[in-house]
């Protein structure tokens, strides 16, 4: 299943676009190694393995790369690792230790009522680091903004960016540190300004088509982030309806009950309302996000039920 036009990549760069509950995966086919860059969410980890199984024709598998460690982009990573013995797992640096304590607090699972079965990390990544993937040299980039330890990784040759979350071709990801009541927005900032001065042709987003009208994409990001500084709360209502709408594409459907339970158990909707929405109870939050998205045709009721559209 592959990205959009792929003319604009070297023949050994594979992207798997996916949908919004996985993130998109690129395959790097080298002459004696393959490397994919992020596996997608665990509901998604049989579409995943068949991907991979039929670009590879029989090669092994022998890394896995992680841009960061939110459940749509490592969620395949256990999966993989069964199905592959020996895979190297390289992951941020910065999430050695909770991976190897598997701390799912630290690692946002818990807060974000998501799933990741627990996975092995082999070694850390760091800014200034660089990589051989698919023969070619890539450079591992901060990009901190959407989640503090998040890569980007460049391929100064050929002029790739495969940005992860830090910028879609419409945005970027929802702003974690923001709805913790810690600073984000001058980091997404920071962010786009260097993927400005890195200049790349062509950009292999977390979500979404390979696109390279790059200066454009940073216009409306910058624009986006603008609105968001100016007004924090319409930030925290968007990531409330996002992580919402996440849990529904997960289960298809589900009793309102239910999603009550499941949206006042998670953490950041707790947070939402008490930082945000001035102490507003999590069942009247969550009720008026999900006629929201009712309104926006992002879901519908069916008698108790919720159902993703």
């Amino acid at each position: 299943m592959p990205g959009m036009d792929m003319a604009w990549l070297p023949a050994q760069v594979l992207v798997f676009e996916r949908g919004w509950l996985s993130s998109n995966n690129v395959l790097l086919l080298g002459r004696e190694d393959a490397v994919l860059v992020d596996t997608g969410y665990c509901t998604h980890a049989a579409q995943t393995l068949a991907l991979v199984g039929d670009a590879l024709e029989g090669r092994p598998l022998h890394r896995i790369v992680n841009t960061h460690l939110h459940s749509d982009h490592c969620g395949g990573n256990a999966a993989l690792q069964q199905a592959y013995p020996g895979l190297r797992t390289s992951i941020p640096a910065g999430e050695l230790a909770a991976v190897r304590a598997w701390d799912d607090g630290a690692l946002t699972y818990a807060s974000t009522g998501q799933q990741c079965p627990r996975f092995l990390a082999t070694d850390g990544l760091r800014p200034g680091d660089t990589l051989t993937m698919g023969d070619l040299p890539w450079e591992v980039h901060g990009a901190p903004g959407h989640d503090p330890q998040e890569l980007m990784l460049r391929q100064p040759d050929h002029g790739i960016l495969i940005s992860a979350d830090a910028l879609w071709q419409n945005g970027y990801g929802v702003v974690f540190p923001e709805l913790e009541g810690e600073p984000g927005f001058e980091d997404v900032g920071r962010t786009l300004d260097l993927i400005e001065r890195l200049r790349p042709r062509v950009i292999i987003p977390g979500h979404g088509g390979i696109f390279t009208d790059v200066e454009q994409a940073l216009a409306r990001a910058r624009r986006r982030l603008a609105h968001q500084c100016a007004d924090p709360q319409a930030h925290a209502w968007h990531a409330l309806k996002v992580l919402l709408k996440f849990k529904l594409l997960e289960q298809g459907r589900m009793p309102s009950s239910s999603l009550l339970s499941w949206a006042s158990a998670m953490p950041y909707a707790a947070g939402l309302g008490s930082r945000y929405f001035e102490g507003e109870p999590v069942a009247s939050l969550v009720e008026r996000a999900l006629g929201s998205l009712m309104k926006s045709g992002a879901l519908r009721r069916e008698g108790q039920d919720v159902i993703d559209c």
